[in-house]
């Protein structure tokens, strides 16, 4: 109902944290402070539980789900969108350097089918090299592995039973619900000791006739979802389980997959303890027009309305809640007033670290028909006003692979150093990310990063920060959201340039 439109045309387009560990932590001196940002800095690790509201990562600290959804395995093209335009490799990192820490990944159940072939990839000028002659589960693999050397997490998302369309149950006359456990069971095997994939959400957006404590074994989602959820924690008892809502409970109606007043009388209850985690789905007027949009106190009224739907979870202290999809082509005023009412709700990473709403935005590709996204029409350029409206939810990343790259002053009041890496490099150009760590005992408020090429480069695109070139000499600043750096503190911007091959540069970093 709500979807079909976004649905059709992204199957259609190929054709063509947190203060991680932060919590409520107070700084009581100086080399605390520097202890905790250690801890900061490990925070993510392993797999992950969840404790009341929060999710724990191995060793007991809080993480915050700050991410991106990033979709085409669904679809008749059964791999992500974009690579028929760009390297796998270089969006994982473009989505990393412009602070998503976790990618939710849809797919439908023909992945799992011999005959499914993976289209519309461009190897062309060595993009995607490494995809070439693998089938859909395969490429999921590396998409997987490279995401965790990045630093990213990944949830899997079981969107449809086939890439033709969204269903409202869990299973079709043609995919029945053995073959969604069964398949859902192969994936939680097949990445048995990779805690780069941290859960499964379930089923995507079920809706009427889909009902939550009806009893009725056929329609009632909550009890399907235990049944399928303990299927996959038999496999692997350390995955997270993402049990989405459904679109009608007791009469009152929303979003499809974003109705979760049922929860609190009839919880999902599983066989392993902390590992439930509920998502929900709010979306803007251009998707769907609802009655609190025309509300005469919109957008005060909409917090009420989160709480009732969903939000109350949270706050009683339920589990954790995580909204896996929201977005809008942000073209309206009313859209631009809920994603902000939004993204204050969702509370910012600032002020409660990692004691808040876990979130995936939709989406990274600019092909979703009724919200657009992240990227641009030319999946290069980024949206930099939709991204700025999460800056305030966005959290640090995971562990991950470093980089090389140095400069810089040391122990002022106000200095700071840039690292700068070559993350993606395919010949005839390159992506680079450059990050800024405060290295003074104060906080800053901007800082500068300059360097020279040695040979022809050109930047193309940077994101997270704005550049002068003049000859082999860059000179970028801060973005307005990224320029406030506390000691000890980073931050970091990233980019695109041609050609490929020109090493890394000496860099340095000035600090006001």
């Amino acid at each position: 109902m709500f979807r079909s439109l976004r649905r059709v045309l992204c199957g259609l387009a190929a054709a063509l944290l947190i203060p991680l560990g932060a919590g409520a932590r107070t700084a009581h001196a100086a080399d605390t402070a520097a202890s905790d940002a250690t801890v900061a800095a490990e925070a993510g690790a392993g797999y992950w539980h969840t404790s009341g509201r929060q999710i724990l990562d191995a060793a007991g600290q809080p993480v915050r789900v700050a991410g991106i959804n990033w979709f085409g395995f669904e679809t008749g093209n059964y791999v992500v969108h974009g690579l028929w335009s760009r390297d796998y490799k270089s969006m994982i990192d473009q989505m990393r350097t412009l602070g998503y820490n976790t990618i939710r990944i849809p797919y439908s159940d023909d992945i799992f089918k011999s005959t499914t072939v993976p289209n519309s990839i461009d190897f062309s000028s060595g993009k995607n090299a490494d995809l070439q002659g693998l089938n859909s589960l395969q490429i999921l693999d590396r998409i997987v592995s490279y995401a965790g050397q990045d630093g990213l997490k990944v949830i899997l998302d079981r969107h449809r039973p086939d890439g033709g369309g969204q269903s409202a149950l869990w299973y079709t006359a043609a995919v029945p619900e053995s073959t969604w456990i069964a398949n859902l069971k192969a994936l939680a095997a097949r990445y048995q000791g990779q805690d780069t994939v941290v859960g499964i959400d379930l089923h995507n957006e079920p809706h009427d006739p889909a009902c939550w404590g009806c009893g009725d074994t056929a329609t009632d989602w909550r009890l399907a979802a235990q049944r399928a959820g303990n299927a996959v924690l038999s496999v692997n008892p350390n995955l997270l389980i993402f049990v989405e809502g459904v679109q009608t409970f007791n009469g009152v109606s929303g979003w499809w997959g974003g109705n979760l007043m049922g929860v609190g009388q009839y919880p999902v209850q599983l066989d392993v303890a902390n590992r439930v985690v509920y998502s929900a789905h709010d979306y803007a007027t251009s998707v769907a027009q609802q009655s609190w949009f025309s509300d005469p106190t919109f957008p005060a009224n909409m917090p009420g309305i989160w709480d009732k739907y969903w939000g109350y979870i949270f706050k009683q202290n339920i589990a954790p809640v995580w909204v896996g999809e929201f977005g809008t082509t942000l073209q309206s005023t009313v859209d631009q007033k809920w994603l902000a009412a939004l993204v204050s709700y969702l509370r910012p990473t600032s002020t409660y670290g990692a004691d808040s709403f876990h979130w995936t935005f939709w989406s990274w590709n600019p092909n979703s028909g009724d919200t657009g996204g992240i990227l641009k029409d030319d999946w290069q350029s980024v949206d930099t006003v939709k991204d700025g409206y999460l800056a305030s939810v966005k959290a640090p990343g995971f562990p991950g692979t470093g980089g090389g790259g140095g400069g810089g002053g040391g122990g002022g009041t106000a200095s700071c150093a840039a690292a700068y890496t070559v993350s993606s490099d395919w010949g005839g150009g390159f992506n680079a990310e450059v990050k800024v760590t405060n290295t003074g005992t104060t906080a800053i408020g901007s800082w500068k990063v300059t360097w020279t090429w040695s040979g022809a480069q050109q930047i193309t695109s940077m994101w997270n920060a704005s550049y002068t070139q003049s000859g082999a000499g860059v000179t970028a600043v801060n973005a307005s959201h990224n320029g406030a750096v506390p000691a000890g503190g980073s931050a970091s911007f990233g980019f695109g340039g041609t050609p490929g091959g020109g090493g890394v540069p000496s860099v340095s970093c000035t600090a006001a």
